[in-house]
């Protein structure tokens, strides 16, 4: 059965980030103590048509639990076939619908941050996510308006059409990832809701993240782009943890290479360059030359066994 989430301690969750929180990054992710991890945004029009792609984008690692799929999409006879079909997995806690994305191929189709400017059509699909899931939560994962603010409406809108807890990004759409992150707003959300709430917009840094908690007042927060590349940060999050070794950042790389051609076969490998561009900021003497030498690379064992030379050396000092 799915687990439950314990809203009476900090949670701490992977957010959905399209192209990197696929099975193999969570399942890494997962190993550093994370609290929750959230399947890539899935659109609910690709999935009720049976889209393979799609479908494989649905499962999840066996120690991911709670596991959380996030939908996109407006049509209410679409979503409510979409949550059937999920229905129709028991191994998933919770349903979230984005209400985030800026990317304009989404947004020009009433899907991602751009159902934040239809709010009457946004609360009917929380609505319906709520009606027809059998799962334990109703999620939502937000900005803090499309072009201005209106987070506090939005936020209530959410509560009162079912949603169990939301997550929101910091910014508006129109702010996409570079605008300062109003740590402000998300607390004024926090005073005007009577649901559990995840921070979510540049927490980087284990200080961060108490700060940010602390700050807003929120019951978790949800950290994406920190994790790629430092999967670690949950561990050093929770348990203090410090700087991981060259060892340890070997092991993971390794590991979720493997985990990358197990899951997409030879392909894997070359989906694993912008990982590896990432994972290779950490320190290394080489690293501008080695991303040159992998982003040429096709064949899994030739680039496995580069990956092991380079991540073998010792930082800089």
């Amino acid at each position: 059965m799915p687990k439950s989430l314990d809203f009476s301690k900090p949670i701490y969750a992977l957010a959905p980030l399209a192209g990197f929180t696929d099975l193999p990054f969570r399942s890494v992710v997962k190993k550093f103590g994370v609290d929750l991890t959230v399947s890539e945004m899935i659109s609910s029009n690709a999935l009720i048509h049976h889209s393979k792609k799609t479908y494989k984008m649905l499962e999840k690692a066996p120690i991911e639990n709670p596991y959380s799929i996030q939908i996109a999409g407006s049509d209410l006879g679409v979503i409510r076939r979409a949550v059937e079909i999920i229905n129709e997995r028991d191994d998933v806690t919770c349903i979230d619908l984005n209400c985030g994305c800026p990317a304009p191929k989404v947004v020009n189709n009433l899907q991602g941050s751009s159902l934040l400017t239809d709010l009457p059509q946004m609360a009917k699909v929380i609505e319906t996510i709520k009606k027809y899931s059998n799962k334990e939560y109703t999620s939502v994962k937000f900005r803090l308006g499309f072009n201005e603010k209106n987070h506090v409406e939005i936020a209530k809108l959410c509560e009162d059409a079912g949603a169990d807890y939301i997550a929101v990004h910091g910014r508006t759409r129109a702010g996409r990832y570079k605008a300062p992150v109003d740590y402000d707003a998300l607390a004024e959300i926090k005073r005007n809701i009577h649901i559990p709430m995840f921070a979510n917009g540049d927490i980087d840094t284990p200080e961060k993240a108490k700060w940010v908690r602390e700050y807003t007042g929120a019951e978790g927060v949800m950290i994406g782009r920190a994790a790629v590349g430092k999967p670690w940060i949950f561990r050093q999050i929770k348990e203090g943890m410090v700087a991981p070794t060259p060892a340890l950042i070997k092991e993971v790389v390794l590991e979720h290479f493997d985990q990358m051609i197990k899951y997409y076969d030879k392909y894997g490998a070359i989906i694993f360059r912008k990982n590896l561009h990432s994972y290779s900021k950490a320190g290394y003497a080489g690293a501008s030359a080695f991303r040159n030498v992998v982003n040429c690379i096709e064949d899994p064992k030739e680039m496995r066994e580069v990956v092991e030379a380079f991540f073998s050396q010792d930082f800089l000092e």
